[in-house]
């Protein structure tokens, strides 16, 4: 996430279900790697390494490498000198059992895909990226991101200040949907800082990504940045299952109970989360998860800041007299940041559906992500979109820095990817294309159960284990479990 989802009956990081392997084995290539004394040498950070234990990281290091073959090289360092097992692939990638369809095993659905070969579509992106001229470019770019991305944070905290003491200067509307733009903004920036290494002071910033409600970086960013961005629209991509849960909710009380249960997310059950997380990590030891203490601190005060700063919004505009302003931004933006979190892909499509054929990773990429547009300027769109207005050129190269270096980026994907014969599709409208179809997705359709039991419309929102389901589901917002 990086992370996302939908269990009933334990929160979102207890320890994994099924008997988890006793050995430190990450798994590249089919062969086995102890990475244990790399975690807290990692230059991309403690955190990618440390998390991916009893993982198959082939495509994590393909994808988020300019030189995957240096790495391999390497990392051979600490070879095991055997080949890989299935005992040494936690079932549910060491994480939630509920994350994943019944029946998944790590082992066996993790896509795999070569990376050795020179003349797939990645190294021939990869090769036009050493341009100078380019990579100059790209690094410009990735300055002006991130003095946009100041400049936001400004106004983010200047909006609301002027609400606060001068709420006649800022009316309402102006209020609402300048703290929608920004929040989906600031948003777009966190999922970039997901995708950068996980270093210094971007282990603070990274949790930007929370200001629009919807998740909590601190987990997300390994079910979007491991999971989702090297097995897009696979059984490893848990994206595809955690946005669902509303789904369990009869249809007309759907928007209020998920609305409230997203408070309650924000109120107290994203804290009790993280304090989750403290626990697991102490439970899994320090040096494993991060290497050391001051490889995890930081990421534990960004977190932790981030879900207090939200909570000191509400207190403060309650006790000023305009709780009903912040109500309004608060579901407004968590409507529309929710269906743009899902708007880049076909989630609503079964993973059968979208098999590709294609053992090239970067062409199956193409094929799987949208490019979004929302006000029709792709730099605007950059941050209106939560950074998916060049969203393609983004899952082919994850680990660029900016949505503005994949915008310069994007010619020379397209250029290759006509060479590879993919079809480069025009970005596809939010508001009038993929909105439309999630509220049919999301929305529109009957509960689980209504589906399940064949029931009709008076019994799928009045039986008793209806109503049941909205209540369990509303104090569970308050409680951490449930949606990311």
């Amino acid at each position: 996430m990086t992370t996302e989802s939908q269990d009933v009956e334990e929160r979102e990081l207890p320890p994994p279900s099924g008997p988890p392997p006793v050995n430190n084995v990450w798994v590249y290539n089919g062969k086995a790697y102890d990475l244990s004394d790399w975690i807290s040498k990692h230059p991309g950070g403690e955190f990618f390494i440390g998390r991916t234990k009893n993982r198959d990281i082939t495509s994590i290091i393909g994808s988020y490498h300019k030189d995957p073959d240096k790495i391999a090289r390497m990392i051979e360092r600490y070879a095991l000198g055997r080949d890989a097992l299935p005992e040494d692939i936690h079932p549910k990638a060491n994480a939630p059992d509920f994350l994943f369809k019944e029946g998944f095993d790590s082992w066996r659905d993790t896509p795999k895909y070569r990376f050795d070969d020179k003349n797939d579509l990645l190294h021939a992106v990869k090769a036009r990226l050493k341009e100078p001229e380019l990579a100059a470019r790209i690094k410009r770019m990735d300055r002006i991101f991130d003095i946009t991305v100041a400049i936001l944070a400004v106004a983010y905290f200047a909006v609301q200040g002027l609400r606060l003491v001068q709420p006649g200067w800022m009316p309402l509307p102006v209020f609402v949907i300048a703290m929608v733009l920004l929040r989906s903004s600031l948003a777009g920036f966190g999922h970039y800082a997901i995708h950068r290494a996980q270093k210094g002071w971007n282990k603070i910033c990274v949790n930007a990504f929370d200001l629009n409600y919807v998740a909590l970086s601190f987990v997300t960013a390994d079910g979007h940045a491991l999971l989702h961005h090297p097995h897009t629209q696979s059984e490893v991509d848990i994206k595809k299952n955690v946005f669902t849960m509303m789904v369990q909710v009869p249809r007309l009380f759907r928007v209020p109970v998920h609305t409230v249960h997203k408070f309650g997310h924000t109120v107290t059950g994203m804290i009790m989360r993280l304090l989750d997380v403290c626990r697991l990590t102490r439970k899994v030891g320090i040096k494993d998860m991060y290497g050391t203490w001051s490889g995890a601190l930081p990421h534990f005060i960004g977190s932790f800041g981030v879900r207090i700063l939200l909570v000191a919004e509400l207190v403060a505009f309650t006790l000023a007299g305009d709780f009903w302003a912040w109500a309004l931004q608060f579901v407004l933006t968590l409507w529309i940041s929710t269906f743009l979190v899902v708007a880049s892909h076909d989630f609503e499509v079964d993973t059968e559906e979208l098999h590709s054929d294609t053992e090239d990773w970067g062409v199956n990429q193409l094929e799987q992500a949208y490019d979004l547009t929302v006000v029709g300027n792709r730099y605007v769109d950059c941050f209106l979109s939560a950074g998916l207005s060049s969203h393609r050129v983004h899952h082919v190269l994850p680990f660029q820095r900016s949505g503005f270096a994949n915008i310069a980026t994007e010619d020379v994907v397209r250029e290759e990817a006509a060479r590879f014969g993919v079809e480069w599709q025009a970005p596809k409208s939010f508001f009038t294309d993929r909105f439309p179809k999630q509220i049919k997705t999301y929305l529109l359709q009957p509960s689980v159960d209504a589906q399940e039991k064949n029931w009709g419309f008076w019994r799928e929102h009045f039986a008793p284990s209806s109503l049941k389901t909205c209540a369990v589901y509303t104090v569970q917002g308050f409680t951490g479990i449930g949606t990311v």
